[in-house]
């Protein structure tokens, strides 16, 4: 449990070409903030940044899906996941988005310096290009077979079935996704990041230094593309949509995606910063803060290896402490796809399930896919919120509750002995979740969460106050009721990173504050005796089976063949 640390913390940036689903979120959106709350909570200074990424290719595809403007895709789908993050209560310090002219500038400056660095390479190559529509076709903008795993449906940058990272060139039978032709080859100018001059770099900084610190599947995938041989990667495109390259010999080539998105971080730090009045050079270059990036497993090489090349290459920027990236998550045994919608949108989960953001997040907590894919069921989510979330947690907090206002009318009581052992015991979990957190087994956290519920329950079993106060044995009812009351407050507090609106609902039940984790200590406890609180409600509620039903009948009739 570190204090007064400097933390900037990211998510991975959206693309703004459809809404956000579960498995976005258990792979690079949940995980962040959970960190990013606990981290606050240890009273660090933490800036969590996030922002839309609005270039590329698969924005340009949507808007001619829809028939409409790149403008109006950009600004539909940046609102819509902006609104869904905060009413899902995601708590970014600053969400941007990089068609803002501050990226803009952050990204030509960073080109500026690399190319005055002499640390591009120049290449005219051939490129795929369709006759049909007079345009060479960006990586996305093309579809084949895969060469690696023979999928028939992979993209020019990636396989999204094997997880390959390809080019277009790379495709067998290949086809354009605008008119459907087969491409053929054109000479075109770009410019390219020589990945092969930092490997020495990346060995140094990951394969020795990060052994045994970092995820082993992200350590894993990240030193079997280095073992591989790193080539050139583009880092400019010919499209009419994105940064333009800042150079006169340059005209109709844009930065290339995944060099401008990762920018995008500084950038909305930039914009935060000035908003709060900080520097934003205190998040990026100050060698004590420390640098944490949210993703998918897909993400991995372009956090790992591009972006630190990139940074590296500036020269001024510090690099990642740790990429903890997720696995995926799948959906009733199946990868989730939305192009077939096959996916839960948090948005429409948010209209049928009102007030239960705690339900989700907790079952995307403890189902997490933090080191293999992980598959999410709507019986599965239903029986974590009904079996754990209401007859644990929830019925814990309720009896505690109801017992307080039955013998001592909502007054904390005062006791003459307290059981020490029991406190102990409690604020163990302090660091048992704290631990877990910090070394981002969020899965461990949530579950240390519920078995101090248990550890509550087994105490008021054991105990039975009711039979005591029966035989008029009042003041060891006080002390029974003064630990569990304590035990309650607690968990009001450490349950915040998890579950933050159920944790307030405890806490004003309670009519306590929120208290820094670094000030949790068995010595000097939460709540106080004669303080008065508040009547009690339910935290959470049943989930029903007609409801799940629905869901079900729901995901199966929006799948396309």
């Amino acid at each position: 449990m570190e204090k007064n640390q400097r933390f900037t913390i990211t998510s991975a940036l959206p693309y703004t070409n459809g809404p956000i689903h579960i498995g976005h979120l258990a792979g690079a959106y949940l995980p962040a903030d959970i960190y990013a709350r606990y981290k606050r909570l240890c009273e660090n200074d933490v800036a969590f940044i996030c922002g839309s990424d609005e270039h590329g290719v698969a924005i340009s595809i949507k808007a001619k899906q829809e028939g409409t403007s790149v403008k109006s895709i950009i600004d539909k789908y940046h609102n819509l996941i902006k609104d869904t993050f905060d009413e899902f209560g995601i708590s970014f310090d600053n969400y941007s988005r990089t068609s803002n002219a501050i990226h803009h500038e952050t990204s030509k400056q960073f080109f500026r310096k690399l190319d005055q660095d002499s640390c591009f390479e120049i290449k005219t190559t051939q490129q795929l290009y369709d006759e049909n529509e007079n345009q060479f076709l960006a990586d996305r903008y093309v579809v084949g077979e895969c060469p690696k795993c023979g999928h028939k449906h992979a993209y020019g940058d990636q396989c999204e079935n094997c997880g390959a990272s390809l080019s277009p060139n790379d495709l067998i039978n290949p086809k354009s996704r605008l008119s459907g032709s087969k491409p053929i080859l054109k000479e075109t100018k770009h410019w390219y990041l020589p990945l092969g001059n930092y490997e020495d770099f990346l060995n140094k900084w990951i394969i020795e230094g990060k052994k045994g610190k970092w995820k082993p599947n992200v350590y894993g995938q990240v030193k079997s593309w280095i073992d591989q041989g790193l080539e050139s990667r583009a880092i400019s495109r010919d499209l009419d949509w994105g940064i333009p390259i800042p150079r006169d010999d340059a005209k109709g080539k844009v930065m290339y995606v995944w060099f401008d998105a990762p920018i995008g971080y500084i950038s909305s730090t930039k914009e935060w910063a000035k908003r709060e009045s900080k520097n934003w050079e205190d998040y990026w270059k100050k060698s004590d803060t420390k640098l944490i990036h949210f993703i998918g497993k897909d993400n991995i090489v372009f956090h790992c290896i591009i972006f630190p090349s990139i940074l590296e290459a500036h020269g001024e920027f510090i690099l990642p402490e740790n990429v903890p990236a997720n696995e995926f998550l799948n959906l009733e045994g199946r990868k989730i796809s939305t192009s077939n919608n096959w996916a839960i949108w948090l948005h429409e989960y948010l209209d049928d399930f009102k007030n239960m953001q705690d339900s989700l997040r907790y079952t995307l907590t403890v189902n997490s896919p933090e080191s293999k894919d992980n598959d999410f069921t709507w019986k599965d989510f239903q029986s974590r919120n009904n079996n754990e979330l209401v007859a644990i947690l929830g019925n814990y907090i309720n009896r505690v509750f109801i017992l307080t206002e039955k013998y001592f009318n909502n007054v904390v009581p005062k006791y003459e002995v307290i059981d020490s052992n029991q406190i102990i015991k409690i604020y163990d979990y302090v660091s048992l979740i704290s631990s877990s957190l910090d070394r981002f087994k969020f899965r461990d956290a949530v579950n240390h969460l519920i078995d101090l519920a248990r550890t509550g329950n087994k105490y008021l079993a054991d105990k039975e106050p009711w039979k005591l106060y029966k035989e008029n044995n009042i003041k060891e009812v006080e002390q029974i009721l003064y630990i569990s009351l304590e035990t309650c407050a607690l968990i009001s507090i450490l349950s915040e990173p998890f579950i933050p609106n159920s944790a307030k609902k405890i806490r004003d039940i309670l009519d306590i504050n929120l208290v820094n984790w670094t000030r949790l200590k068995s010595a000097n406890q939460i709540i106080q005796p004669g303080h008065k609180i508040k009547k009690s409600d339910l935290i959470f509620r049943k989930i029903e089976d007609d409801e799940i039903e629905n869901q079900l009948r729901k995901l199966n009739a929006n799948i396309k063949s």
